[in-house]
């Protein structure tokens, strides 16, 4: 997994990052492998969230968070997913607060959106993470909490809730597998 640990911090925490964000790039497609549109739109109930939608949102929380770090629009205007995915959501929305109609919204036209959209976030995680010197990590962005949110807590709180959003899906997708043989 980590190729090549250095003795800076700065090093260090790169090798893990790009290790940890590596993870979910080559989870995503290996979710959507396997199943059609309907499942990767089957919710195992009218308040639970699909697979489809799981991806999609831990795609653009990342994105919309690393893309205020890096101080960039995100992927998701700026290189034109927002048109390919064509959802009926507000062009700004990354799911947080949404109904469960909303959820229940979503469509697919092209399953390989994920893995593509996932990629292009991911450069952009790496690209910012590559550019993080050892006194980055420590850089004060939002001060209204306590204690206040440095760059590292912000990095390491979208990898979480990549990791979260992702086994999420694998949970879904493993119903989905059940709901076949049965």
């Amino acid at each position: 997994m980590l190729d090549h640990m250095t003795s800076s911090r700065a090093d260090t925490t790169k090798s893990l990052l790009r290790d940890g964000f590596g993870r979910v790039l080559e989870g995503v497609p290996a979710v959507v492998d396997g199943l059609s549109n309907d499942e990767l739109l089957w919710r195992p109930d009218g308040d639970a969230n699909s697979v489809a939608w799981l991806l999609w949102h831990l795609a653009r929380q990342a994105d919309v968070q690393i893309a205020g770090l890096a101080e960039a629009d995100p992927v998701w205007k700026e290189q034109g997913w927002l048109e390919r995915f064509a959802l009926p959501y507000d062009p700004t929305s990354i799911g947080y607060g949404m109904s469960s109609a909303d959820v229940g919204d979503f469509t697919i036209a092209d399953p390989a959106l994920f893995a593509g959209y996932q990629s292009a976030v991911h450069d952009r995680t790496l690209s910012l993470v590559d550019s993080l010197t050892d006194d980055d990590y420590d850089t004060v962005i939002d001060d209204r909490w306590d204690p206040p949110v440095t760059i590292a807590v912000r990095i390491v709180s979208v990898l979480d809730d990549a990791i979260k959003h992702l086994g999420q899906a694998e949970y879904v997708k493993g119903l989905v597998e059940r709901r076949r043989t049965s």
